[in-house]
């Protein structure tokens, strides 16, 4: 079923009696700990980017399901990204991804090295990812590449296989890789991981500080031009109830002028009939 033909919410509760063979028996290996400040680091990061984008399934800890046949056929990448996902399927299926329900494979899989798994990133998670279509994988090793081979490592989908990106080397021993797909620039420093804007360089974190501040900025311009606004309108309207009164005194005057003209010519009028009756 496709994400557009979503109608109704499904419950959690549903959820699990939709897929009841689905178990979650797996232990996690105990040098799986290690990852996790890197992880959260990589999920932090992300989270920026896309907590505001409804449409966005961003999530890491989570499995993806892809055999509706056989609900345990599953694969847990560390970190996920889908665009496009109908809202239904993100609020009731994270952190899991369930490819015959949204209808297509998440866009982008990031893995973070442990000493278990390593080899399993490299090995049958690529294949698969690689079969399912995932079009953007990428691995991030922490030991410098102890683990992987390479300190960053990412690679696109290309006719069905996957093509390594380049990693650029900076003088101070620094690696950057662009992705297409995120537009970001993932950097390794040899201490912490990052990820960068490709145009200003800015890290994702001072890239929204930056765009919040030029946000407030244009407000407090706009609040400003406003009030100039307000403020302009406000003369004009005192300007132009001076002129009316103004032109309302003149006509007062005028009246008044013409009332006693009258008043002086009757008076004279009156002076005149007398002397001829005398």
């Amino acid at each position: 079923m496709a994400a557009t033909e979503a109608t109704t919410k499904m419950s959690a509760k549903s959820w699990l009696e939709k897929y009841p063979k689905i178990f979650y028996d797996e232990p996690e290996p105990d040098d799986r700990v290690l990852q996790f400040p890197t992880l959260f680091r990589v999920i932090s990061i992300l989270y920026v980017m896309y907590k505001d984008r409804p449409d966005v399934f961003a999530t890491g800890g989570g499995f993806i399901f892809y055999d509706e046949t056989n609900g345990n056929r599953r694969v847990g990448p560390d970190f996920l990204i889908a665009f496009d996902v109908d809202a239904v399927y993100i609020q009731e299926n994270l952190p899991n991804y369930l490819i015959w329900e949204i209808g297509k494979p998440p866009h982008f899989v990031m893995e973070v090295a442990s000493p278990s798994t390593a080899e399993n990133d490299l090995g049958h998670k690529r294949e698969l990812y690689e079969r399912l279509g995932v079009q953007e994988y990428w691995r991030f090793d922490t030991k410098g590449g102890e683990l992987y081979g390479q300190a960053l490592a990412g690679e696109r989908l290309v006719d069905g296989e996957y093509q390594s990106y380049e990693i650029s080397v900076d003088e101070d021993g620094s690696l950057r890789g662009y992705s297409e797909l995120l537009d970001l620039v993932f950097y390794w420093d040899g201490y912490e991981f990052d990820a960068l804007d490709p145009e200003t360089g800015l890290t994702l974190e001072k890239r929204v500080i930056a765009e919040s501040r030029a946000n407030a900025e244009h407000e407090a311009r706009l609040t400003a031009e406003a009030q100039t606004d307000a403020e302009r309108e406000a003369r004009l309207t005192a300007e132009a109830q001076t002129d009316a009164e103004r032109e309302a005194r003149l006509t007062a005057e005028a009246r008044a002028a013409e009332s006693e003209a009258r008043e002086l010519a009757l008076q004279e009028e009156i002076a005149q009939l007398r002397q001829q009756q005398q």
